[in-house]
């Protein structure tokens, strides 16, 4: 039997992380620290909520007025998952961006059910609490947020069991196409994130911050995106997103298998740069830009027993981003972006993404006639998802998905090729990439070698330390 060694959920063999296209040292060593980092901090670990960026941590409330809560979460970012080490600051960036996020939608979208943030601080700068019936943000210890009512749960509880409910499903789809539509209201001139300074004042200035930008840094990948850039135009930010594409490729020790597989993911970009002109529209070039929530998934949503969404709880990694970006989520079906396979997924998804654009027209058409003015985002949505950027830009935002989904999804629109056509395709078209791929090439056939001895080398020694276990 083939030794294990922890992650922060579950194990994993030696010859599964040879094949894994994540770097797995990186994730053998995220058990050590977190037992380090929660070494030293009070409560009972047994009740801290890890997620995958942050830790929550359950604190009661003796002695306070009626109006107090009773019992809040700290929630912290986890310094070994947000690229802190080797990006020092990114842990306050993020907290910044949530804060400056959460008040926000506090004061310019009401009706999005949200906690209540009772106050926030940084590692290097102020702290700050909300005091009630004040619009003014003062000093304070702790970032507390309310616990989320008991008579409601996380989607995710419910998701697998009760996904084929129609009537649930259209109450879900309805609050989903309401949070969508709040935000849609207040546009941005730029694409970026919102941040809060050491003076308590929100700004449009911070790039925009995805989970994907924090996941590279921590695995040493430079996405060249410093934190005070923003974009104008959506074309300009498209090609940054393609560049950090080619930045893992260069620095991610295993982001190549071998030769065949490089030539693939090259000639892959190559293209996708090529049609970037066809997947957006150049009315859409500077904007609108619109608040998405690029990391909405059943465990951010609390529901009632109906699906009737009852609160928001994680606004990390919000940014406002072009507008054709948005689409229904790819969960819907309960499989990944790069797992709808032409077929029976791909049929069961265009089923309820229809089912989805229906309920979201009925809420715009009913919005509209209340506000008197709408963007049009059904049209722009279902545009795109006959034309196809429902696929191209959920490509650009995962790096390790992008080739099965130009693969599946996106070459067939241009150009129907049997294996032997597309190897070829690829061998032709990857030296466009840069100036001697093969060179490369390589270089990257040695980095891998050089990983997996790193890898196997890991396996021999002792156990690595898991720490306390992780919430369920």
């Amino acid at each position: 039997m083939q030794r294990e060694l922890p992650l922060l959920h579950g194990q994993i063999s030696l010859s599964t992380a040879l094949v894994d296209d994540d770097n797995v040292l990186q994730e053998l060593s995220y058990p050590d620290q977190r037992f380090e980092f929660y070494t030293c901090h009070v409560g009972e670990v047994k009740e801290w909520m890890t997620g995958s960026f942050n830790v929550c941590i359950l604190v009661d409330i003796d002695g306070q007025d009626d109006n107090a809560p009773k019992r809040v979460l700290i929630r912290f970012p986890l310094p070994y998952k947000v690229g802190e080490i080797q990006h020092p600051g990114n842990a306050d960036e993020k907290l910044r961006c949530e804060a400056a996020t959460f008040i926000w939608i506090r004061q310019n979208c009401p009706s999005i059910p949200m906690p209540r943030l009772w106050g926030f601080a940084f590692a290097q700068g102020p702290c700050f609490t909300a005091i009630q019936q004040t619009p003014v943000f003062s000093r304070l210890q702790w970032y507390f947020r309310r616990v989320v009512s008991t008579d409601t749960v996380m989607l995710s509880e419910s998701w697998d069991k009760l996904r084929h409910d129609q009537k649930r499903r259209t109450n879900l789809f309805r609050g989903l196409s309401q949070i969508i539509l709040s935000l849609s209201q207040s546009p941005f001139d730029r694409i970026g994130s919102l941040t809060i300074d050491n003076q308590g004042t929100i700004k449009h200035t911070n790039r925009p911050l995805t989970l994907r930008l924090h996941h590279l840094e921590n695995e040493s990948v430079p996405t060249n995106m410093d934190r005070d850039l923003t974009y104008s135009t959506s074309d300009s930010y498209f090609m940054d997103m393609l560049s950090y594409h080619d930045s893992r490729l260069r620095h991610a020790p295993n982001s190549i298998r071998d030769k065949a597989d490089g030539e693939a993911q090259l000639s892959t970009l190559t293209i996708m740069r090529a049609l970037l002109p066809h997947f957006s529209h150049r009315d859409y070039r500077r904007g609108p830009f619109i608040m998405t929530l690029t990391d909405l998934h059943q465990s951010n949503l609390f529901v009632d027993s109906d699906w009737n969404i009852k609160s928001l709880v994680d606004l990390e990694w919000t940014c406002s981003l072009p507008v054709e970006m948005l689409h229904p989520p790819y969960w819907l079906t309960s499989r990944g972006v790069d797992q709808l396979y032409k077929g029976g997924h791909l049929d069961a998804f265009s089923e309820i993404h229809a089912e989805f654009m229906n309920v979201f027209e009925e809420e715009e058409q009913a919005r509209s006639r209340v506000w008197g003015k709408a963007i049009g985002l059904t049209s722009i949505m279902r545009k795109g998802w006959e034309m196809g950027n429902f696929w191209y830009f959920h490509a650009l935002e995962t790096p390790k998905g992008l080739y099965n989904i130009f693969l599946e999804h996106i070459q067939p629109r241009f150009s129907k090729l049997d294996d032997a056509g597309m190897v070829e395709f690829e061998r032709t078209i990857s030296p466009y990439w840069a100036p001697d791929i093969q060179k490369f090439l390589d270089d990257k056939m040695k980095d891998k070698e050089i990983y997996e001895g790193h890898l196997r080398a890991a396996f021999t020694r002792r156990t690595i330390n898991s720490g306390p276990p992780a919430a369920s």
